[in-house]
């Protein structure tokens, strides 16, 4: 079988609001995820406001919306866990030096919009926040690791959603371009790979997990929103090969892998029409520059009218990413008949597939899944690919002695990484993997830190005691191999 070619970028993934902290220093302004307070497996997280005679309020994450008035706010006695998150800002030198400890080629992370321009709209940048950026690629080089850089990863100033209503105004295609040209120009020379917007198709994904009349009352702001996004995406791209040619910027999309539940047409049908809704619909806009054909069926099903400009159409046609990347953590059923025992994923759901087994969180256990996203990936696009999240999230033991057995994220991450190698041998033109959470941090979709996913342990609870100190997980050790053996050493 075919291995991984000698220059594969291996390493690990995170993301600025999970990790980094720090949320009131350096100049930083605060994000639409600072106002998000901690969930559970079985409780949502919370979206806290004022409404417009001051008085305090809260709404699920996916179940609500922010009433007439109201303005996102951080409320006392609320629990915040992106606060802290597990201080990155302050320990990036030590947990840079741990990842290239393991070996690390590449390490993804994303750049705080809000530390660059703490309220979205300015025209000069926060200095401190490019110099700490600085520091931390600067420090990733002198260990020899690449940067892959995320611009956008779920991090709205605070300031642009409650003046203009974030993503809903067209205002915030200029102040995003603003700040990319910013950073893609401050950091020429630091940084090669660029990503856009992250999993910027869970835009979508978020309505089907909304009661169905919010969904339905939503549809139209969020495809819109979603357009916004897309032309911004798409400058951003055209902005990057003009600053610097040998910039690579891809795309990042949250790949669902749907199986029809039956081989009953309708079954495989609605499987299809899934797919092409919350997978193909983004990624096709930005790697072959327009909208798909069956687009036209999405926005009438959903009561859609699109306000795109001439303009927007040719920056999409010009915008167009050098590379797909793709998070991909699991796998679902689909049936034309509706959902009768629901799975969980990565912002998704569908129906839970008897074939498989799954994690504590519900989440499917599929690597064949991983070579079937490949696969198809390359079959439809024909552009390198890189896997930028993909990892367990499990609760982890501290032994007496220290040490943390985590087999389980050992056996998780060989089968899929079996799975890569098999994509490899199929032809697909795959050059990067990198582990989700490979430090310990915040879960976005439950705001929990028990759900863990790093080679690195943090010392961090639910409520958010304990020291930040980090220790390596057996993981650690077994990724270094896997590292150093180019994908040859499994065991």
């Amino acid at each position: 079988m075919k291995g991984f070619p000698s220059n594969f970028l291996w390493g690990g993934a995170t993301s600025s609001s999970q990790l980094e902290g720090g949320w009131q220093e350096g100049g930083r302004g605060p994000t639409i995820q600072d106002v998000a307070t901690a969930g559970s497996n079985d409780s949502p997280r919370y979206f806290t406001y004022r409404d417009a005679q001051g008085r305090p309020g809260r709404y699920p994450q996916f179940g609500g919306t922010l009433p007439d008035g109201a303005q996102y706010a951080v409320l006392p006695g609320e629990y915040y866990p992106n606060h802290d998150a597990v201080d990155f800002y302050h320990h990036y030198r030590e947990d840079i030096a741990l990842l290239a400890g393991m070996g690390f080629k590449v390490f993804r992370m994303s750049i705080c919009w809000s530390r660059i321009f703490p309220r979205g709209d300015e025209t000069e940048p926060n200095p401190e926040g490019l110099d700490f950026y600085r520091r931390v690629f600067e420090e990733l080089r002198s260990h020899g690791i690449e940067p892959l850089v995320t611009l956008w990863h779920g991090e709205d100033p605070l300031y642009l959603v409650n003046t203009i209503g974030g993503w809903r105004s067209r205002e915030m295609i200029d102040h995003f371009t603003r700040y990319a040209r910013t950073v893609l120009t401050a950091y020429r020379g630091l940084v090669k790979y660029w990503l856009t917007f992250n999993e910027l198709n869970n835009t979508v994904m978020f309505l089907d997990l909304m009661p169905p009349e919010l969904a339905a009352a939503q549809a139209q702001d969020t495809y819109q929103q979603l357009h916004h996004k897309l032309v911004a995406s798409a400058r951003t791209v055209q902005l990057a090969h003009q600053i610097d040619p040998s910039f690579q910027v891809g795309c990042m999309i949250a790949y669902a892998v749907n199986y029809p539940r039956t081989c009953a047409p309708q079954d495989v049908l609605a499987a299809m029409e899934k797919d092409q809704r919350i997978t193909h619909y983004c990624g096709d806009v930005q790697v072959r520059g327009r909208y798909p054909a069956y687009a036209g069926r999405i926005w009438r099903q959903a009561g859609v009218r699109l306000e795109a400009t001439d303009q927007d159409r040719e920056d999409l046609r010009r915008g167009t990413v050098d590379f797909y990347s793709f998070s991909y953590y699991s796998s679902a059923c689909i049936s034309a008949g509706g959902v009768r025992e629901a799975s969980k994923g990565n912002f998704t759901i569908g129906e839970k597939n008897p074939c498989l087994s799954y994690s504590e969180w519900g989440w499917a256990m599929d690597p064949d899944g991983l070579r079937f996203a490949l696969n198809a990936v390359c079959s439809r696009y024909g552009l390198p690919v890189m896997v930028v999240e993909n990892g367990l999230g499990a609760q982890d033991t501290v032994e007496p002695d220290g040490s943390i057995h985590d087999p389980y994220r050992i056996a998780y991450l060989r089968s899929h990484i079996q799975a890569m190698r098999q994509a490899l041998d199929d032809g697909v033109d795959l050059f990067g993997y990198t582990a989700w959470g490979c430090i310990d941090e915040i879960s976005a979709s439950t705001g929990e830190m028990k759900k863990r996913y790093g080679f690195l342990y943090v010392d961090r609870d639910d409520a958010g005691r304990g020291t930040m100190a980090r220790r390596k997980k057996d993981s650690y050790d077994w990724y270094r191999r896997v590292i150093a053996s180019n994908g040859a050493d499994l065991s």
